[in-house]
């Protein structure tokens, strides 16, 4: 991204309201911890909000926990410091546009390694957040989806089995879940250090 250039963000907010900003590829950054509660001013917009964005930046400057979800959402912060916000797209080919919309006005989220996001159906998918085994019961597409990633590991299927039982959202390994936000369809991936 070049310095000085203007996003069109899905969710960008205009105006002055202090209702937080809308994230069509993270619809609820507080319930996942990217977003919370904070007095900590902008380092972007010099504004104390309420709130402060807490996920990774990828950025020349060091910008963690000093972004609000307003300069995020409105691509400003990824337009002023050429900062990025989600860690390597995976999956179906989309356009660049949709690609820098969700790498620059989405809110993205921490992992034990690089973060991945999912694209499917010529769009980003929307994080729903961290999950372990008994979160990913009730999506067998994103339960089988970890299944197949762990199986191509060249692990024996009893360790599969246990790898997959042992995911904990709160702990190692962790497993990461989205959603198609055309056709519907959980996807997942898990990691650990």
């Amino acid at each position: 991204m070049q310095s000085g250039t203007t996003f069109l963000c899905a969710g960008s907010v205009t105006g002055m309201s202090e209702e937080l900003p809308g994230f069509p590829y993270h619809p609820d950054p507080l319930a996942t911890g990217a977003v919370v509660a904070s007095s900590t001013t902008c380092f972007c917009c010099e504004r104390a909000r309420g709130f402060i964005y807490t996920g990774p930046v990828y950025a020349v400057e060091e910008l963690s926990n000093l972004l609000c979800p307003w300069c995020v959402a409105d691509g400003s912060a990824a337009a002023k410091y050429d900062a990025h916000f989600i860690g390597d797209p995976v999956g179906d080919d989309v356009p660049l546009e949709v690609v820098m919309s969700v790498d620059a006005c989405t809110p993205g989220f921490s992992s034990w390694q690089d973060p991945r996001w999912f694209f499917h159906c010529g769009d980003g998918t929307a994080f729903m957040g961290a999950v372990g085994a008994a979160e990913l019961a009730t999506f067998p597409d994103a339960w089988e989806e970890l299944r197949s990633e762990a199986s191509a590991w060249g692990w024996s299927a009893e360790t599969v089995e246990s790898y997959l039982g042992a995911l904990d959202k709160d702990s190692q390994p962790t497993g990461y879940l989205f959603m198609c936000r055309t056709c519907g369809r959980y996807m997942a991936y898990a990691d650990f250090t």
